[in-house]
C-alpha cells in the first residue's frame, strides 16, 4: 500500500443516532440476551420463513468501519455510506445493492472500502444474500472498473488471501460495532 495521501483533508460530518438498539431485545440489568424468563405476553416466531432485514439494519453493519485512509474516523462520518444508499431489489428481497462515495473522484483507497464493505457483509449476513458492491455514479473517475473489480468473486478471494491487504482490511473492520467517534 502507498504512502500517498488521496485527499489529505477530509469533509467530516456528524454521524446519525442509531434506529435500533443492536439488542432491543435483552431484558435491562440482565447479562444474557435471553435469561431464562419469559412473560405470558411474549411470542417466539417459530417459522421456518426466514426474516426479513432492512436498509437501516444493513447500515448500522457497515456505519462504523474505519476508512482506510484516515483510520480514526469511520465511514459515516466521511459520508461515504449512508442508510438511502442501500436498495433491496423488490423482485428478489435477497439481493442487496450497496452503493458508496469516494471523498475525492481519484480515491485510491476505494477498492479497500468497497472490500471491507463486502467482508463486512460477508461475515454478518446468512448466505442467502447476494451483495453488490457500487461506487456512486458519477464520483470516481475508474467507476466501471472498481464496480467490476468488488464483484467479482475471483478477484475478491484473491484479495482476501493476499496477507498486506488482509491486514489493512483488519485494521478497518476493528472499529466495527464500536460507538462513532463524536468530535
Amino acid at each position: 500500500m502507498s504512502s500517498e495521501i488521496f485527499n489529505p483533508n477530509p469533509t467530516i460530518f456528524a454521524p446519525t443516532k442509531a434506529k435500533k438498539s443492536a439488542h432491543t431485545y435483552a431484558k435491562p440489568r440482565s447479562l444474557w440476551l435471553d435469561d431464562g424468563e419469559s412473560t405470558e405476553d411474549e411470542e417466539y416466531d417459530q417459522s421456518d420463513e426466514p426474516e426479513s432485514i432492512d436498509q437501516d439494519e444493513i447500515f448500522e453493519l457497515i456505519r462504523s468501519i474505519s476508512d482506510p485512509e484516515h483510520r480514526s474516523m469511520t465511514l459515516e462520518q466521511l459520508a461515504v455510506v449512508s442508510a438511502p444508499q442501500i436498495m433491496f431489489d423488490p423482485q428478489h428481497p435477497d439481493r442487496i445493492t450497496v452503493e458508496f462515495t469516494p471523498t475525492v473522484p481519484h480515491c485510491g483507497m476505494s477498492t479497500f472500502i468497497g472490500l471491507s464493505i463486502r467482508v463486512r457483509l460477508l461475515r454478518s449476513l446468512p448466505q442467502r444474500f447476494k451483495v453488490d458492491i457500487r461506487v456512486k455514479p458519477g464520483s470516481h473517475q475508474s467507476e466501471q472498473a472498481l464496480n467490476k473489480q468488488l464483484n467479482d468473486k475471483e478477484r475478491v478471494a484473491a484479495a482476501l488471501e493476499n496477507p498486506a491487504l488482509l491486514e489493512v482490511l483488519e485494521q478497518c473492520l476493528s472499529t466495527v460495532g464500536q460507538a462513532s467517534h463524536e468530535h
